[in-house]
């Protein structure tokens, strides 16, 4: 019997990467997008280059039994479909799970889905909901209206889901207020999903793993807490806002990885970095969600505890409201831009261990990152710009940021040194985090976010800058742009994707609301008895992976 044709797409993309056109994590991101397994997309490596792949340790391997005590902020977490901070999602997805799950190294795995498949034109994608899983609560199997049902709540509008700027190019109407088609989400049977797409993507696959898109019970009407149903390895069992969240390991069976470890506990330290060294020197917890840079050395001297660190697309930035005085003037925008000077920045607020930034948004390890010319300072440029937009005097504002994590109030301060060279002067107010997300980025004029990890780079431009997002607090829109970025998410070649995203670079860089000076170090500590922790890129904890020794 002869072996199933391969994927044309497939065909492309190993072509690419055997010609040494894409490098090793291009090909690992984009060939599981296309349904490739892993293991297949490892093997391929191997032949092309004689790299072997690593596997994971074994679950027999693993220690059995105990709490884990990692330190977090502890939000709300009752409305998944709307989170806007990663603590609510990395809660909630010990119990409640996504459909598609990606490694460290970027490549897609299957999680709720079995399997994906497109076409050759990317505009239909097959979903095949994985059999045999079930909700905690009732024994009920998870089928394809489970799924259907996610996707509807979280691409209604009136849900308020950052979902629908990911998927709007592909799934909703020009105007972004309904679902493109009819036939555009069809139930095929109780475990497959046919979307019929408006625009082609390559990008799906990779949507259906953020983290405002958990799946969670229909019958639960898109709420989430306390005793919550979920398919996850553990139970919700106790919430506290700001203090903790227990969750204890299900005894009716987990369809997936573990669980090791009988229950997890998320402790909530509040606001003063002093309180991570006291916690672990204690040995009052376990690990850290995010360790402070001011903490390292103290961190790095305790010898009962392991370091992880990457460099990833975790970045700070200052964002200004488009629509609103002075920076509806794209030369004041550029001129805030131009007063700033990356490297310095990289040493004053990482001490070094991050990366320059092009105020674009695409990391450079994105598969789709296009290197244009170096964007320098040039402090007189920007005097001129702020003249010529009737300015000549510099202008004043006030530059909201949170007071944690670390990053924010050193990038604000070290800002804040180099915009008064060009006659900028601003005040920061710095205030709690959770006022932050919830009223003063979606409303101040200028303000200081973080923006977390993300796989590919036309993600993270969906979520923060495609016209009607509901991350795009800073009221910018531009139909170029949105009409470049669904087309890059389409282009399987990778000269022409590139092509594309040259211009979509920038016209950010020159137009857009934000300055963004640097790529930030994600670092983290856990006590050297935790076992199975892995770094994962957007800050993910999966704990029915990890296990701990008894002391």
């Amino acid at each position: 019997m002869s072996e199933p044709k391969e994927d044309r797409n497939i065909v492309t993309v190993k072509k690419q990467f055997a010609e040494r056109r894409i490098e090793r994590r291009e090909f690992l991101r984009y060939s599981t997008a296309l349904g490739l397994s892993a293991t297949a997309a490892y093997a391929f490596i191997g032949k092309v280059t004689g790299e072997g792949h690593v596997p994971r340790a074994r679950a027999a391997d693993m220690p059995k039994g105990g709490t884990i005590r990692i330190a977090m902020f502890v939000p709300d977490v009752k409305s998944p479909h709307t989170y806007d901070l990663l603590p609510d999602a990395i809660i909630a997805m010990q119990s409640i799970e996504f459909l598609t799950k990606v490694s460290p190294d970027g490549a897609l795995q299957p999680s709720l889905l079995e399997s994906w498949k497109s076409t050759d034109d990317l505009k239909s994608w097959t979903l095949n909901v994985r059999k045999g899983v079930k909700w905690r609560k009732g024994g009920r199997e998870l089928s394809s209206d489970d799924v259907i049902w996610n996707l509807k709540h979280a691409l209604d509008p009136a849900t308020g889901s950052s979902v629908l700027g990911l998927m709007k190019g592909y799934m909703m109407d020009d105007e972004g207020k309904k679902i493109w088609d009819a036939n555009a989400i069809e139930r095929v049977d109780a475990h497959t999903i046919h979307l019929n797409l408006k625009a082609p993507t390559i990008a799906l696959p990779f949507h259906l793993f953020h983290y405002s898109f958990l799946m969670v019970d229909p019958e639960e009407k898109g709420i989430y807490g306390s005793g919550g149903n979920g398919t996850g390895a553990y139970e919700l069992v106790q919430h506290e806002v700001q203090r903790k969240a227990v969750l204890k390991a299900r005894k009716d069976g987990y369809w997936g990885t573990g669980p090791f470890l009988d229950g997890i506990e998320f402790i909530d330290l509040g606001d003063n970095p002093a309180a991570q060294i006291s916690a672990l020197a204690a040995k009052q917890v376990d690990g850290l969600y995010e360790a402070s840079i001011q903490n390292l050395d103290a961190l790095k001297a305790m010898a009962h505890l392991q370091i992880y660190q990457a460099q990833t697309a975790l970045t700070v930035m200052a964002g200004m409201k488009s629509k609103r005085k002075p920076f509806d003037d794209p030369r004041v925008r550029m001129a805030m831009k131009r007063g700033v000077d990356q490297a310095s920045l990289v040493q004053v607020v990482t001490r070094g261990l991050g990366l320059p930034a092009e105020h674009h948004h695409v990391f450079p390890k994105h598969p789709e990152y296009f290197k244009l010319p170096e964007f320098k300072r040039d402090v007189a440029m920007a005097k001129k710009l702020l003249a010529d937009a009737g300015h000549p005097n510099g202008i004043e504002v006030e530059l909201v940021a949170p007071q944690t994590p670390w990053y924010c109030p050193l990038a604000a301060q070290a800002l804040v040194e180099q915009w008064k060279e060009i006659g900028v002067k601003v005040k920061i107010n710095l205030i709690p985090e959770v006022q932050f997300w919830d009223s003063a980025w979606p409303n101040a004029d200028f303000n200081l976010p973080y923006w977390l990890h993300r796989a590919i780079g036309t993600m993270v431009l969906g979520l923060a800058y495609r016209s009607e997002s509901s991350w795009n607090v800073n009221e910018w829109s531009n139909k170029e742009f949105d009409d470049l970025l669904t087309k890059a998410e389409g282009i399987i070649d990778v000269e022409k994707r590139r092509e594309v995203m040259a211009r979509i670079e920038k016209i950010l860089q020159d137009e857009g609301p934000i300055v963004q000076p640097i790529w930030l170090p994600l670092i983290t500590f856990y006590d050297k008895r935790v076992k199975g922790f892995v770094m994962q890129p957007p800050k993910y904890i999966y704990c029915n992976e990890m296990a701990i020794e008894k002391a």
